[in-house]
């Protein structure tokens, strides 16, 4: 067993109203994300796959709400729900936001290479 709090996850993104914080659980990793409203990360994904976030995450929105943009519409998640997000997605704070997840850390560690590039 592994107890994560925010402070003790390592900051892989920082600025520009986004902090996502990150730590190894086997061959999963838990993110910490927090977004300030109005933050959209679409422009952030373009030169990945169909220019979106190609890593599924599961996770639960703890505070705000987020805008899952798709190829396919968009999806609101509000604080207290749950969700998976499957390939393909990029996310916008709709308001001053913060959730966790759980992602493949392969298919995240390829993500996060591209948006600290």
């Amino acid at each position: 067993m592994k107890l994560f709090r925010p402070s003790d996850l390592s900051v892989r993104v920082e600025g520009d109203g986004v902090e996502f914080r990150t730590a190894a659980a086997g061959e999963l990793t838990v993110g910490w994300m927090k977004l300030r409203q109005g933050v959209d990360l679409e422009p952030a994904t373009r030169g990945l796959p169909d220019d979106l976030c190609p890593c599924p995450h599961w996770g639960f929105v703890i505070k705000g709400t987020v805008r899952m943009k798709t190829n396919n519409g968009s999806e609101d998640f509000a604080a207290g729900q749950a969700f998976y997000w499957g390939p393909g997605h990029a996310p916008e704070a709709l308001e001053d936001s913060e959730y966790v997840d759980f992602s493949p850390t392969r298919e995240l560690e390829d993500v996060i290479a591209h948006l600290t590039r």
